[in-house]
């Protein structure tokens, strides 16, 4: 019964929430943004996680689960139940990927990276961390940002700097990333640049 743990108690008000904080996120890289979710989901999802996927995700939005989350009992049928999403085992066909682990090394060049004529159709990566903080870490630059701002995130993903090298090699294409931290999120659009650590 895992696959019935219960979703939004409110699907269409808590899915606008999320939405919008996930779009704000994107509109505003590196800047956290609230995001709240009573969720419980199958461990090791995170309820942030598990919000986002419900959200965003549908019948023509496939989903890739990393390999703590393939695992997981109960995982792939929850999202399924909940959001009519294929789970898909090639990265290449998702077009959201959800990362419990950030520490996994992820198969970064497999997913979708968009085409010249439909740059939109890459996959956006949900990444759970622990704690997201503007106060300190790297420096981002790029559309959305006045002048600087700072991101760290702990633990800091293992593939998050590669991500953002691959972004500007393949831009317009490239991959978004979704950072999700209890009561928080962060978006890393593709035009996003990393300039230094400080």
């Amino acid at each position: 019964m895992t696959a019935l743990a219960h979703g939004f108690g409110d699907p269409v008000t808590e899915a606008q929430q999320v939405f919008h904080a996930a779009m704000n996120a994107l509109a505003r890289p590196g800047r956290p943004q609230p995001l709240t979710s009573g969720l419980e989901p199958p461990r090791p999802m995170t309820p942030e996680l598990a919000a986002i996927a419900l959200a965003l995700a549908d019948h023509e939005a496939p989903i890739w689960l990393d390999p703590a989350l393939a695992a997981a009992s109960g995982a792939a049928d929850f999202l399924r139940f909940h959001t009519g999403a294929a789970v898909v085992a090639d990265p290449g066909r998702a077009a959201f990927a959800l990362i419990a682990d950030p520490g996994m090394p992820l198969p970064v060049e497999q997913f979708a990276l968009g085409t010249a004529e439909f740059p939109d159709r890459s996959t956006t990566l949900v990444i759970a961390v622990e704690d997201l903080s503007d106060a300190n870490g790297w420096v981002l630059r790029g559309p959305g940002i006045a002048d600087r701002q700072s991101l760290l995130a702990a633990p800091w993903p293992h593939d998050l700097a590669d991500i953002v090298r691959l972004n500007s090699a393949v831009f317009p294409r490239g991959l978004d990333v979704l950072l999700a931290a209890p009561g928080r999120i962060v978006g890393l659009p593709r035009s996003t640049r990393f300039v230094e650590e400080i």
